[in-house]
């Protein structure tokens, strides 16, 4: 009878101990995405930009090389979709382009030039109703054939969103995937609402 409390005991410290480490390295790991988000967040906000992480979106590594810096990632599991996103104040913007209030039309075109298969793209300007959405006052929207590259982590197609608010900031979201089809289109729209000029 000793020898089985005694094993009944050892099975409840494991237990326990196992428990424990569990919670310890969940909560590490949700300060390393919390970090991320209130890194991110500060940046927005010194934007004038507002951020809410999007439901069934998860936090991904942000890119940054040489040829791309973003500055917070998401993805929905189980669906072959990432979004990077990169906001620039217009004090940012002031200090790289002449006039920073078209300065979303240069910095998507650059990003279209990296990321570019054939240099052939599809582009549209914003309409009002969708500018209104996101308190901005210009926009357009890029759909880019990508070259097979680890830049773009190997997709194959992307739609490149830049929107701007004069005297305010700069949004740039690049939506990642290897199908443009409506599921693609379905899953960027559940996200539309993530940010906004304030």
């Amino acid at each position: 009878m000793k020898a089985l409390l005694r094993q009944f005991k050892l099975i409840y410290a494991i237990a326990c101990l196992m428990v424990f480490t569990g919670s310890v390295h969940g909560q590490t790991r949700y300060s390393q995405v919390d970090k991320q988000l209130k890194e991110f967040n500060r940046i927005a906000n010194e934007a004038n930009i507002v951020f809410t992480l999007p439901e069934g979106f998860k936090e991904i590594t942000p890119i940054s090389n040489e040829d791309v810096t973003y500055d917070y990632g998401i993805a929905m599991p189980g669906h072959d979709v990432e979004v990077w996103f990169e906001v620039k104040s217009y004090k940012q913007v002031s200090k790289y382009y002449a006039n920073a209030d078209s300065a979303y039309i240069s910095m998507a075109k650059e990003q279209v030039s990296v990321f570019s298969a054939d240099n052939a793209y599809f582009t549209r300007n914003l309409n009002d109703n969708i500018l209104a959405q996101y308190n901005a006052d210009a926009g357009k929207s890029y759909l880019v054939n990508l070259s097979d590259s680890p830049v773009t982590r190997h997709y194959k197609y992307a739609l490149i969103i830049t929107i701007q608010k004069d005297h305010t900031g700069t949004i740039l979201a690049v939506c990642l995937t290897n199908d443009k089809g409506p599921d693609f289109f379905k899953d960027i729209d559940k996200a539309r609402n993530c940010i906004r000029f304030k």
